[in-house]
């Protein structure tokens, strides 16, 4: 199998925990970024959850594409199953992304499972600085995810003016 696309919109921005060989900023249509998943785990616990990003129907998405190389191909895919389908709260999916340069590909996404225990509806503000503000789990304090993810976006020129607020409110 060839070289294959990985989207990144949250963590895997900032943390992609695998090798690539190129990197895009890229759309994807149809889903948007938003903290729509609790985090039982790496941000929270079941008893205290977290909410970290998920991709939701609805918009579009300004995020990373990553390229890897096709001898990487299983290991990549394994890891990021390992990492992502920890607790089935995303689908694996094979979406198209419009590239900066304005290439069409394929990338491998996570989307999140709106009929899972772990999807969280639409919150008002300020219901998601509490949620985050008083969360911690395996990776951390949830406020650093939501702020190193920002500070990502930032750094790429990708505005995610909802998250801004969350972050500035932290």
């Amino acid at each position: 199998m060839g070289d294959f696309w990985v989207f990144g919109y949250g963590s895997l921005i900032w943390r992609p925990g695998f090798e690539f060989i190129e990197e895009s900023r890229a759309r994807l249509h149809g889903y948007h970024r938003a903290l729509c998943v609790y985090s039982w785990v790496h941000r929270g616990t079941q008893e205290k959850p977290g909410l970290v990003l998920g991709l939701d129907r609805g918009g579009s998405c300004l995020g990373l594409a990553r390229l890897v190389s096709g001898d990487k191909r299983e290991a990549v895919i394994a890891y990021l199953r390992e990492r992502e389908l920890v607790t089935h709260v995303y689908r694996e999916k094979w979406l198209s992304i419009a590239l900066e340069d304005g290439r069409k590909v394929a990338a491998i996404t996570y989307v999140v499972d709106r009929d899972h225990q772990q999807y969280a509806a639409p919150q008002a503000p300020e219901i998601l600085v509490s949620t985050v503000g008083g969360a911690v789990g395996k990776s951390g304090e949830n406020r650093d995810y939501v702020k190193n993810t920002v500070a990502s976006l930032e750094g790429l020129g990708i505005r995610d003016h909802a998250l801004e607020r969350i972050a500035d409110r932290l």
